[in-house]
């Protein structure tokens, strides 16, 4: 299990490190994001919608919501 964490956590410092020098050569890097987040924005507004218009979605909506918090 320990080996595990421990691949887990170099990857994610490489992944990481990796971010940043793209960050650092990319000056533009929020423009090309921009349309993804935006994107995922939309996408979870019309999954809420959708499920808010079922008969139980109300509800499921409020045990989401307390999950992320």
């Amino acid at each position: 299990m320990e080996n595990n964490i421990h691949l887990r956590d170099k990857s994610h410092q490489e992944q990481i490190e990796r971010w940043a020098r793209y960050v650092r050569d990319n000056s533009n890097w929020k423009e090309k994001l921009k349309p993804f987040l935006d994107g995922q924005i939309i996408m979870a507004r019309r999954a809420y919608k959708t499920l808010s218009e079922t008969k139980d979605g109300k509800r499921r909506i409020k045990l989401i919501k307390k999950l992320r918090n």
